[in-house]
């Protein structure tokens, strides 16, 4: 130990002297653009890593798969990669693992955007075993939280603030997105849409600039990008039927946000880490024993589709002696997209690592093929069908993330052109608003937002957010025992310096309050010493903070009761006093923290 002190004490003076160098030699703006660049390598690493070695895995796997004695491995090899990624997770990370952007918009809205040092590689390794052995999830996610987490911890060791943290938090989310889809543009709008509430012109050049170099590093050493190209225009004749895709996507968003969050909320409420381990990898294996295509992330079955071999969704499957069946292969689609998100939240829920991103584009690419599929079929019309998955995809997409506009630019990206932008609009627009109708919030903030703890578009409410009620209580008051008299008030007066005291019962619950101000004439007549109580006097009807709310609702109190104290409890225990005067100068104090020091 005292010698990883002395090599650590050596890095501190070193960065300190290369710091100092820097604001003597390099402007704010020259080392914003720098401090980007170092921020998209890494987080293009982590991508290239992240994919080649799943890609390995699946390559692998599926080389012993066509063997006739071992296709029955499919079922175990879920339950292997979501008890390894247990293992993991329970040795090396100490049992936690945040899933889910949610943590991120977390931290960004309650931890001023510091994310933990092990989440540069913790989502890599762990959802890399999860995915690379069949889990039914995708990467994007694990790599925008590493991402995020790189960006976060190169701005921390910089020693920069809030706000150029929470930049470089986006800087390290879009480049991941970049990386892993070859989009710069979907990655800067992502980035903007979904993590980034406030945005200026010079905050934009750094996120540019990070993405291009993620883009870069991502195209030099790795090949196998995502690309689904769309050779074929749209015609106008096609609107009511995009018009009817972008209805039907916002429905099933719907299902797939309420269908994760519930089997998600199952799962978390089973306390055995083995079993439920055991349970939900076993019924993902048979799942994807079943319906082969939910292996892992589902991207070959979108490039089979766009080609048109649509009897591969039927492929080592016990339907696959009736692969040339069209109804088979619209009824087989069908049941896929709707168990796609079941056999992600199984991979999720029952302890492995993955996204909800691959999974909706998924989902959006069946929906959309099985609608144009059986629109031919029945002979209606004469439908694009490789049009209708692409814009499929965006349009759940849309959806369950609730960003239209990454949505639409990152099927735009992937489909190398701009040629179904209008239809991209029309299904992402119409699947946005349905599904933001029966569902407010998205897949990634509904449980934020039912905790209180989502960032806002109001800044002086995000500001409030960074103060924590803990960091706030007073305990100079002088609590008061409900079954004393008017003589123990008098005592506490005289060696207090408030006109406000708590009244508590002999178990330190609280009861009320008592402000001096309103029974200051009782003070001076000894002769009601005796005879007037405690309770007598105390003001029942001042609703306490609970120590666990968020500053918004403490400030709700404060307006109501138009009170300057409010006592503070913990399950129903006096703990302390909060104070207006106290909250606003602490709010000043983070809104100078909060402000760029750099832009």
């Amino acid at each position: 130990m005292p010698g990883y002190k002395l090599i650590s004490n050596k890095l501190q003076k070193l960065l300190n002297r290369i710091l100092y160098w820097r604001l003597k030699h390099i402007n704010d703006r020259n080392f914003l653009i720098i401090v980007s660049i170092l921020v998209g390598i890494p987080s293009a690493l982590a991508a290239v890593i992240l994919k080649r070695f799943v890609h390995f895995l699946h390559d692998t796997e599926q080389y012993l798969l066509k063997l006739p004695v071992t296709q029955f491995i499919s079922i175990l090899l879920p339950v292997i990669g979501i008890l390894l990624t247990v293992i993991v997770t329970r040795i090396f990370f100490k049992g936690k693992l945040e899933k889910g952007l949610g943590s991120i918009l977390f931290a960004i809205s309650r931890k001023s955007s510091k994310i933990e040092k092990d989440k540069m590689y913790s989502h890599v390794i762990t959802s890399g075993i999860t995915v690379g052995f069949g889990g039914s999830a995708g990467l994007e996610a694990p790599i925008v939280i590493t991402g995020s987490s790189i960006g976060s911890n190169i701005a921390t060791l910089l020693n920069l603030g809030y706000k150029e943290r929470s930049l470089f938090l986006a800087c390290g989310a879009a480049s991941g997105i970049a990386a892993v889809f070859n989009s710069p543009i979907a990655g800067v709008v992502f980035a903007m849409e979904v993590l980034m509430t406030e945005i200026t012109i010079p905050a934009f050049i750094p996120i540019l600039i990070s993405t291009a170099t993620s883009i870069i590093i991502s195209k030099l050493l790795y090949n196998d990008q995502l690309y689904f190209p769309v050779g074929h225009e749209w015609y106008i004749q096609a609107v009511p039927f995009y018009i009817m895709l972008g209805v039907i996507c916002g429905l099933i968003s719907v299902y797939v946000t309420r269908m994760t969050l519930s089997l998600e909320g199952y799962f978390a409420k089973k306390k055995s880490i083995l079993k439920k381990a055991i349970f939900g990898g076993l019924a993902l294996g048979l799942v994807v024993f079943l319906f082969p295509p939910l292996f892992g992330e589902g991207y070959n079955v979108i490039k089979d589709l766009m080609s048109g071999s649509y009897s591969s969704l039927l492929s080592f499957s016990f339907l696959e002696p009736l692969k040339d069946n069209p109804w088979i292969i619209l009824s087989v689609a069908i049941v896929i997209t709707f168990l796609k998100i079941v056999a992600t939240s199984l991979t999720t829920g029952s302890g492995g690592n993955g996204g909800i991103f691959a999974p909706s584009l998924f989902t959006g690419a069946l929906a959309g093929f099985s609608f144009a599929f059986m629109i031919n079929l029945t002979g209606v019309s004469n439908l694009n069908v490789s049009n209708f998955i692409v814009v499929g995809m965006a349009g759940i997409l849309s959806g369950v993330v609730h960003a239209p506009l990454t949505a639409i630019f990152l099927i735009a990206e992937m489909t190398g052109g701009y040629v179904l932008f209008v239809p991209l609009m029309i299904v992402s627009a119409l699947s946005y608003f349905i599904g933001k109708y029966f569902e407010p919030y998205s897949v990634y903030t509904k449980k934020l937002a039912q905790r209180k703890q989502l960032i806002s578009s109001d800044r002086d409410l995000n500001i409030l957010s960074l103060l924590k009620i803990d960091d706030l209580i007073e305990k100079d008051f002088i609590p008061l025992k409900s079954v004393g008299n008017l003589k123990s008030l008098v005592d506490a007066f005289t060696v207090s310096n408030r006109n406000v005291y708590p009244v508590i019962d002999n178990d330190n619950n609280f009861l009320g309050v008592i402000y001096l101000d309103k029974i200051k004439n009782l003070l001076f007549k000894p002769e009601l010493y005796q005879e007037i109580y405690i309770l007598d006097i105390t003001d029942t009807t001042i609703i306490p903070i609970d120590k666990g709310e968020g500053m918004d609702l403490a400030m709700e109190k404060f307006e109501k009761s138009n009170q300057w104290n409010l006592p503070v409890v913990e399950n129903k225990k006096y703990v302390g006093f909060i104070s207006r005067a106290n909250i606003f100068s602490s709010y000043r104090r983070a809104l100078k923290q909060s402000s760029s020091t750099l832009f």
